[in-house]
């Protein structure tokens, strides 16, 4: 009788710590409308995760900005309509940038752009560096096979924000012009809480 309470007791123990190693980073992004708490998935998209990373712990996205808002409204010459908002670094050429990394599709990761996934901006496959955005309700034509990219390889997501969606709302309301806000939305911090 002793012997099974002690094994249950080490399997429940195992169990606990296990789950702690293999939490998801979290990240918070802290702006003047409030706080936007994200979580990375590593072992999903060791290469994207581990990117955004190294420009969080790195403090890479010092002076970085939400700039851009896709709405419904604002996208009359796209066939296929989404609704995101974005940011990083802005410049095509800054500074901090790390080198472009692989594209990490949907199709190899898993992660499917939902509502509040947050996910690499990009121009072509292999392009990526420090600007990603964060998805405003369910938005398939990012992901593998859609159709928003003319390459149909989507963008590679990484994470999703588990606190905040509400800010992430209400900075895609503010006034804009074409896709832009104006003024863009300084990020006061961007750093790990776990």
């Amino acid at each position: 009788m002793k012997i099974s309470l002690v094994k249950k007791f080490c399997c429940v123990l195992f169990l606990a710590l296990s789950c702690a190693c293999n939490q998801n980073p979290l990240v918070n992004i802290e702006t003047k409308f409030g706080n936007i708490e994200c979580e990375i998935y590593v072992d999903e998209a060791p290469v994207t995760a581990g990117n955004f990373l190294k420009y969080v712990d790195e403090g890479r996205f010092e002076g970085a900005t939400f700039y851009r808002t896709v709405t419904l409204d604002n996208q009359s010459n796209s066939k296929v309509k989404i609704e995101v908002l974005q940011g990083g670094l802005f410049e095509d050429v800054h500074p901090r940038h790390l080198p472009a990394i692989e594209h990490e599709t949907t199709k190899k990761t898993g992660i499917i752009h939902k509502d509040g996934v947050i996910s690499m901006a990009r121009l072509e496959p292999g392009s990526a560096m420090a600007d990603f955005f964060i998805c405003i309700g369910d938005q398939p034509e990012l992901d593998f096979g859609g159709n928003r990219n003319p390459d149909g390889q989507g963008f590679a997501a990484f994470g999703k924000v588990i606190n905040g969606m509400e800010v992430v709302k209400k900075m895609q309301r503010l006034e804009q012009e074409g896709q832009y806000l104006v003024p863009p939305v300084i990020i006061d911090s961007i750093r790990r809480i776990n």
